[in-house]
């Protein structure tokens, strides 16, 4: 299964504030640096995780983001069922048009459930638990902070 842009950016950006030095602040230009994405697609991603509660922002000169106790807790899965606006895992309905064979589809139900089956696998790993110091310290060293992990 393969997630969308979206989901991959936002959980970079919650990887690198996993592993930010004592849950420190940081911009969104600097997550947009560390995770080698354009500002305005980490900027949405942001805007996204906090309203999901997942990372806190501080307003001002020397404000940023930091992930928030949920955000800590959560696993990935809770995430991309989050983040993940599809309705189907094929595309069954289309703006121009249905697919002719969607009554009573039995492959459509058989991929929901292998969709969930996804995230139900990835439930057990936690958001906090997926950055590793040698693989975050070149990210940090890129943005000038010191590692902390």
């Amino acid at each position: 299964m393969k997630i969308n842009a979206f989901a991959d950016v936002s959980l970079r950006a919650l990887m690198v504030l996993a592993a930010a030095p004592g849950g420190s602040l940081l911009t969104t230009q600097n997550i947009a640096a560390s995770v080698g994405t354009p500002y305005n697609h980490v900027s949405k991603a942001m805007a996204k995780l906090r309203s999901l509660e997942l990372i806190e922002v501080v307003r001002g000169r020397t404000g940023g983001s930091r992930l928030s106790h949920a955000g800590r807790n959560a696993s990935v899965g809770q995430v991309l069922r989050q983040l993940d606006t599809r309705t189907d895992a094929a595309e069954c309905v289309a703006p121009g048009g249905n697919c002719p064979l969607i009554n009573e589809c039995k492959l459509r139900s058989a991929l929901a459930r292998a969709r969930e089956a996804f995230y139900r696998e990835l439930d057990s790993v936690l958001i906090a638990d997926l950055p590793g110091a040698r693989q975050m310290a070149p990210v940090f060293s890129m943005i000038g902070l010191r590692q902390g992990l």
